[in-house]
């Protein structure tokens, strides 16, 4: 990481934009380093640094825009960026949605202090990060039944960001990210398979152990072990913990600002309808303290709030920017994400699910026979009809038991049909982004054996 101070880069980088002509800009500057480590067979098998710093700058002609970017800080850099945009906006098409926040609608938070994602610890070096991913691999092989560790490794990142604009918003926020992670292989040849587990956390302090890491990696593969097609039919499947934030993704999508804009969304005309079984509810909630999506303000300056986007079970509204809001005749939900390339667009940070009562050992049980996905590969997923389908693999369970490992099947539904059926556990991990508890869903059709 630099050590270049970011406010005064998107000062000039707006000033400059002014001079050449632009009646509105907003500029977007993004410093980071990283580290990545990795270990085979006890020895150290690659690292990886990366550092540098990103500029974006996105000016308005009119109701005319254009982004540009670079990695240069220089003056002269600058100031070619800002006539380069100018030139462009100039020539591109009008968009009638175009247009930065008004004064009155921005964040008085400048800055992330209280979501605490910085790690105010030292940055590790390249040393402790091969120490913590050998940890992890030795962990793994400890037992009979792994035949090796194809990956294992250990990172580390810190990331600051800082977003002006001419309509007077400026502030900025700094990151860490920590990680370690491991992947285990058991069986030779046609009957290897293999699975993996990894941790990462904004604070070094709230990390896993690495040995735990690769146990749980060594554990997760060597159940594995013999993996078969199962059944084909229509079963109840459950989307463990690990996969189902996915299928909550899908509604996020769905319910996306720009897919509802396009009319590509088969959630498009359920504003105001069930989408989920009622008693549940799902909340962004931008403010987690620790959380690596949590953010203070969203990429137009604009105040993040918490939003319930299902409540009972009946969707509340979209996921919005200023331009898709303003396209739809509705209000922005401070939703706005961007990067150093391009102009924002509405995201959804950190998401939760409402927790059922049961484990998920317990809605095994109700289950009796049927799929539990523990991984899912491809996508085959039409996102006007909500029409799924994806191969997957994990475990056949009977009598309400899981009784053996399952590969190289396919399962199949509808979006609306099966987010209308689920029912949660109660196993969510609470430090992920996506807080999303393992998922029963009802008759979905298995192509297996």
């Amino acid at each position: 990481m630099t050590n270049t101070p970011l406010a005064p880069l998107a000062a000039a980088l707006l000033e400059a934009a002014t001079r050449a002509g632009a009646e509105a800009a907003d500029a977007l500057v993004v410093d980071g380093t990283s580290i990545s480590i990795g270990v085979l067979n006890g020895a150290l098998e690659q690292a990886e640094r990366s550092e540098g710093i990103e500029l974006g700058l996105r000016v308005l002609v009119g109701k005319r825009q254009a982004c540009v970017s670079a990695s240069d800080v220089e003056a002269s850099t600058l100031t070619e960026m800002a006539e380069r945009a100018v030139a462009m906006a100039r020539l591109a098409p009008e968009d009638p949605n175009a247009g930065l926040a008004d004064a009155d609608q921005l964040s008085d938070v400048r800055d992330g202090a209280a979501l605490d994602m910085n790690d105010p610890g030292a940055d590790p070096d390249p040393a402790m990060l091969e120490r913590m991913a050998l940890e992890a691999e030795a962990a793994a092989l400890t037992i009979h039944g792994v035949a090796q560790v194809s990956d294992a490794g250990a990172g580390f990142s810190r990331r600051r960001m800082h977003l002006a604009a001419t309509n007077g918003f400026a502030g900025g926020y700094e990151r860490t990210d920590h990680g370690v992670h491991c992947v285990a292989i058991t069986g030779e040849g046609a009957s290897m398979e293999r699975d993996y587990f990894g941790d990462g956390r904004n604070h070094a302090s709230d990390l896993i152990s690495p040995s735990d890491v690769g146990r749980i990696a060594r554990e997760r593969t060597v159940a594995r072990a013999g993996a078969c097609k199962p059944p084909t039919g229509a079963f109840p499947v459950m989307f463990d913990e690990r996969v189902s934030s996915g299928l909550i993704g899908h509604l996020l999508a769905a319910t996306n600002g720009s897919a509802i804009a396009r009319g590509a969304s088969w959630a498009r005309d359920l504003l105001g309808e069930q989408v989920l079984p009622a008693g549940l509810s799902l909340i962004e909630e931008p403010h987690r303290p620790r959380t690596s999506a949590s953010r203070p303000f969203d990429a137009e300056g604009l105040p993040t709030q918490v939003r319930e986007i299902v409540k009972d079970g009946v969707l509340t509204g979209w996921t919005l920017d200023l331009s898709t809001a303003r396209q739809l005749g509705l209000t922005s939900t401070a939703s706005a994400a961007r990067g150093t390339g391009g102009p924002p667009s509405p995201s959804v940070g950190n998401a939760r699910l409402t927790a059922g009562s049961a484990s998920r050992d317990e809605l095994l049980a109700q289950m009796g026979t049927g799929l539990l996905i523990t991984s899912l590969i491809g996508s085959s997923i039409n996102a006007t009809t909500g029409d799924y389908s994806r191969g997957a693999s994990g475990f056949w369970v009977e009598n309400g038991q899981i009784t053996y490992p399952v590969n190289e099947c396919t399962v199949a539904g509808n979006l609306r049909q099966m987010l209308l059926s689920i029912t949660p556990a109660n196993d969510a991990r609470a430090h992920l982004s996506r807080v999303v508890p393992s998922l029963l869903v009802e008759g979905l059709t298995i192509a297996g054996a």
